[in-house]
């Protein structure tokens, strides 16, 4: 953590885009991915439950699954799964010393590309049958794009990290296409018509066949033990892409069913709309950027009962000004800073919430705001925490303590 540039902590001065340290990393170790089938999941939201749904599935079909995801919430070792286990402890620590002894001073990678290094050695070593990796940000220029996938994955394209991959949807969906391979299918979760031509102009060129899960499964019903409304299109998504694999890792029905519904047994995905408590109505959820959060939104405004309470803190490199435009206006706020260096400063939140005239306090230290906006609320309100994956982070590793 000292050594590294980590972005999910740093942010800006964490980021080292290209391919030229992973490419080394990867040389080192002979390649471990080439051992095993890759998918290869990206997009701005979604991804990660996407990744999930489809790994979930994968071991309801009994195939020893890896699974590469980040951020995550408070230990290290969830981003690197086997079938739902996180990495042993002591492959982290004799993988890290001998780094430290053999590359440490050739190489001087970001956090994450060592942390992605770890995984595809780790899953080679543990001899999978098939690895899900999550793309960190971008595509064309992370690291994971030193992989062939058998199936790439688009979710969507939105509005986040536009410091890096453009200040427009269609330069964003660019960088988003880059994870597309030649001859390798490719499934978009949602025809975007002012991004759709990028994407069809790229696949053509690599002749990679093309699929919208929108237009394939527009009527899909599945049953998801993810409840998020969002979660609608993640499940169609990762449908999609399984329709796509060889006939002899493709899942029947009954085993995606199965998957689909016990997501969290298998893989242990937290922080998607997840249910903390029934009275009062305890809602936490990772949503971060402004289409995840509208979509959240909308669906809180659904369900919500009582009163709402709003434990909210961002990251500095976000835009509250345009994000605030969704938080509901009749709620009371609770505004907290998560316990990382790129937390948004409370007084950056408290300007925002009086120009759009909505009312709060500020609770520094994420738990003791949780806290407060239980001690204002009754059985019958709701309480939502938010804002940033590190806010939920912070919540549920007290919460599980």
């Amino acid at each position: 953590y000292s050594r590294l540039p980590i972005f999910q902590r740093q942010g800006d001065t964490a980021y080292k885009p290209g391919l030229e340290r992973a490419l080394a990393l990867m040389h080192w170790l002979n390649h471990p991915y080439k051992s095993y089938p890759c998918i290869h999941v990206g997009g701005t939201n979604g991804k990660g439950s996407v990744s999930h749904l489809i790994a979930a599935v994968l071991q309801s079909k009994g195939l020893k699954t890896g699974l590469y995801t980040s951020p995550h919430l408070y230990d290290f070792r969830e981003r690197i799964k086997i079938n739902g286990n996180k990495i042993d402890q002591n492959f982290v620590l004799q993988f890290v010393e001998r780094f430290k002894n053999e590359m440490a001073f050739s190489v001087e990678p970001s956090f994450f590309e060592l942390t992605m290094s770890m995984a595809f050695e780790y899953f080679a070593h543990s001899e999978i049958d098939i690895a899900v990796v999550e793309v960190g940000m971008g595509g064309r220029l992370d690291s994971t794009n030193v992989i062939t996938p058998i199936v790439s994955v688009i979710t969507n394209i939105g509005w986040d990290h536009m410091q890096f991959l453009g200040d427009s949807l269609p330069k964003i969906a660019l960088e988003k296409a880059g994870i597309i391979k030649p001859e390798v299918p490719v499934v978009i979760g949602e025809r975007q018509p002012e991004v759709a031509d990028i994407f069809e102009q790229v696949a053509s060129v690599k002749h990679a066949p093309l699929y919208y899960a929108s237009d394939l499964y527009p009527e899909l019903d599945f049953e998801c033990e993810l409840k998020g409304d969002y979660q609608k299109k993640n499940t169609r998504t990762a449908y999609a892409a399984l329709q796509l694999l060889p006939k002899d890792i493709k899942p029947s029905q009954e085993e995606i069913l199965s998957g689909f519904t016990h997501v969290k047994k298998y893989t242990g995905l937290r922080g998607r709309w997840e249910l903390l408590s029934e009275r009062p109505l305890v809602i936490a959820d990772t949503a971060h950027n402004f289409d995840g959060i509208k979509v959240v939104m909308e669906q809180l405004q659904k369900e919500k009962r009582g009163r709402l309470f709003m434990v909210w803190g961002m990251v500095r490199d976000k835009d509250p000004a345009k994000i605030f435009t969704l938080l509901p206006k009749d709620a009371y706020y609770v505004f907290t800073t998560p316990d990382v260096p790129r937390a948004m400063p409370i007084p950056d939140l408290e300007i925002n919430a009086d120009t759009f005239e909505l009312s709060y306090e500020s609770v520094p230290g994420v738990i003791q705001a949780y806290t407060k906006a239980l001690q204002l609320a009754t059985e019958e309100d709701t309480v939502y925490v938010g804002g940033s994956t590190f806010v939920v982070g912070d919540l549920l590793k007290e919460l599980d303590q």
